[in-house]
């Protein structure tokens, strides 16, 4: 069977995207880091098509990349080695496993963060993705008992982190970081993009995620034209995954509860970089926001 063309690779991705930053943003315990780690995967499954071979399963490789780029980031981010516990879970007997355990789709995104990785991984893929025992396999590149159990000990932690008194603890802003997220939110709340333009750093960064990017004051000012002719739109200022973030709510879906957001990063009271879920409104799911009263 031949591989894919780019096109219909490309059109793939696409089709994958959701079920790949469902993947990715438990395992990072972000939505925003999750959809980095989908873009460089991505990249990595562009570069390597041309010498992969024949790729039998198409959506299974692509989640093997996703899966080692977020293992990478793991890595850096913990400067530790992830996988070391393969071996014991392997010399370890499991039950079968059985259908999805419907409750750990309400898991919160950082909760899964209590996992080992290898637990993480397979929690994920079989009770939030469907996959069976075979392809969780494959993609960890583990034996089907390490799988196994790797996926019954991460429900038992699962089913003890739930048992547990939650200790919750709400993100805060600093003042002035604060203060520049409200002065943002209040230009889109009055429809002036005059003034939110006036924010922007010289080389600000734009991410249409899953749409376009684009760089610096005039490129990106472009990008506010979309807004200032909706009327759909109400803003609200918060935060997501622990960032300063502007919520946006639909007026035709809801008015209670935020279609998308968009993450946004200060240096000072300039804005350096924009990250727009628009039409990416899958990264919404499991997320942890706050809402900052004005």
């Amino acid at each position: 069977m031949a591989n894919p063309t780019q096109s219909e690779f490309e059109r793939l991705l696409s089709e994958l995207r959701p079920k790949l930053h469902r993947y990715c943003a438990r395992m990072v315990g972000s939505a925003t880091d999750g959809e980095d780690i989908i873009q460089d995967a991505m990249i990595k499954a562009f570069a390597a098509l041309p010498d992969a071979g024949v790729v039998v399963n198409p959506e299974g490789w692509l989640f093997r990349i996703a899966h080692n780029t977020a293992l990478d980031f793991l890595r850096l981010r913990a400067r530790l080695p992830l996988l070391q516990d393969a071996e014991v879970l392997d010399r370890i007997a499991a039950p079968e496993a059985d259908g999805p355990d419907q409750e750990i789709l309400t898991v919160s995104l950082r909760t899964f963060l209590r996992l080992p990785p290898m637990q993480r991984s397979a929690v994920i893929l079989k009770d939030v993705l469907d996959h069976s025992i075979e392809e969780i396999t494959s993609i960890l590149g583990a034996s089907e008992a390490a799988a196994k159990s790797a996926l019954q000990r991460g429900r038992a932690r699962l089913r003890e982190i739930a048992a547990e008194r939650p200790d919750v603890m709400l993100p805060t802003l600093s003042g002035a970081a604060r203060a520049h997220l409200l002065k943002y939110v209040d230009g889109f709340k009055a429809g002036d993009f005059d003034s939110v333009r006036t924010m922007l750093a010289e080389d600000v960064k734009l991410d249409l995620v899953a749409r376009l990017r684009r760089q610096g004051q005039s490129e990106v000012g472009e990008y506010f034209a979309r807004y200032a002719a909706a009327s759909q739109f109400a803003f609200a200022a918060g935060i997501v995954d622990g960032r300063a973030a502007m919520l946006v709510f639909d007026r035709g879906i809801s008015a209670d509860t935020p279609a998308y957001f968009v993450a946004l990063d200060f240096d000072g009271a300039r804005v350096i970089s924009i990250r727009d879920f628009l039409f990416a409104r899958y990264a919404m799911e499991a997320i942890e926001f706050v809402l900052l009263p004005n």
